[in-house]
């Protein structure tokens, strides 16, 4: 069991990640081949990156360099997935490129006495080899991740919408207490009662940075250092659905202050029946509208229980921007025709 002892101030420094961390999402996709657990859940994706990295010629890197220094095991190395990381794939390879060459060495070497590593391992410490393997990295995320980006982008858009709606309606333990199943929330501690190694950190004010990850599955992963600053990733809810996803629809489909309405309340994420109330329709109609948003790309819904979460996809998002844009270019233009400042 792994569990995070709070403080009052831990709880006011609670963060979630705004974004994927690409490192963390290489290592969790790499444990993905290493295991059949939650197949169902990537298997598009396993079956297309499979297929990129054979014909690319990665896989004659990921099998012999990668796999072996992520194993889907009780450990594998802190520094392959830093803190910076969370502010793009660039600053979290400059960070491992960074690592002092004694920590890397202590890291390896812990790999190797828990869960066994190649007797190559070693060499990760030198510069030049960190090289290749930041190298090895970029490729492979290129190849099997930057693809499916938008796809991740949207799932973790709708858990950290599911997540400010908890946090805004019930305040932070709630947050805390749905997190994921696999995690439990007993004030002060959170607790992760699957965890393969008996660990208690103790945040002493430090707070706690929360990474969702599409790629994680089932089970939360932490940082083995405790002296580094407490990273949580946990995985979001992968949940089938029996509607399909069209490729394509027309937008113009779209036009109309209703439809534009239940758009805008998926902003923030709203269930039918808010957004029902936002756009002053009943729920069926509402149903109605989120039917064909979903359809055109523009919305995604989750079921969390018995409520529907409907959330923007990155092109609603860029749909509604360019839409507050184009009402920003024309309140500035009404000012300017009666007279007020003149566009810049």
């Amino acid at each position: 069991m792994l569990r995070f002892h709070f403080t009052p101030e831990d709880l006011t420094r609670l963060t979630v990640a705004a974004g994927p961390h690409p490192l963390w999402e290489v290592a969790a996709s790499l444990h993905r081949f290493q295991t059949r657990d939650g197949r169902w859940a990537h298997a598009l994706w396993y079956r297309t990156a499979r297929s990129t990295l054979h014909r690319s010629g990665l896989d004659r890197t990921v099998m012999p360099l990668l796999l072996p220094l992520f194993p889907r095991a009780s450990y594998f190395p802190d520094f392959l997935t830093p803190t910076e990381g969370v502010d793009g794939l660039d600053a979290g390879l400059e960070s491992i490129l960074a690592t002092p060459r004694h920590r890397v060495t202590d890291e390896v070497t812990r790999l190797r006495g828990t869960v066994g590593g190649p007797a190559w391992a070693h060499r990760v410490a030198e510069r030049e080899t960190r090289g290749e393997l930041v190298h090895a990295l970029r490729a492979y995320h290129h190849a099997v991740i930057a693809p499916h980006e938008e796809d991740i982008h949207e799932r973790l858009y709708a858990e950290r919408a599911r997540h400010t709606r908890t946090l805004l309606r019930a305040g932070t333990e709630a947050m805390l207490a749905g997190l994921s199943p696999a995690i439990r929330w007993r004030h002060p501690i959170l607790e992760i009662p699957g965890y393969p190694r008996r660990r208690d950190v103790h945040l002493d004010g430090r707070g706690l940075l929360l990474i969702p990850s599409y790629f994680c599955w089932n089970a939360p992963v932490a940082l083995a250092d405790p002296d580094l600053p407490p990273v949580l990733l946990y995985p979001v809810q992968h949940i089938p659905t029996t509607v399909p996803r069209t490729a394509a629809a027309p937008l113009n489909g779209l036009l109309g202050p209703t439809r534009a309405a239940v758009l805008r309340a998926a902003a923030t994420g709203a269930t039918t029946t808010e957004a029902a109330r936002y756009a002053g329709v009943t729920p069926a109609t509402a149903s109605h509208h989120t039917t064909l948003l979903r359809d055109a790309g523009l919305i995604t819904s989750h079921r969390y229980a018995n409520t529907v979460v409907h959330t923007l996809t990155p092109l609603g998002a860029a749909l509604l921007q360019r839409d507050e844009r184009g009402e920003e270019r024309l309140r500035r233009l009404r000012k300017t025709e009666s007279g007020g400042a003149s566009l810049p």
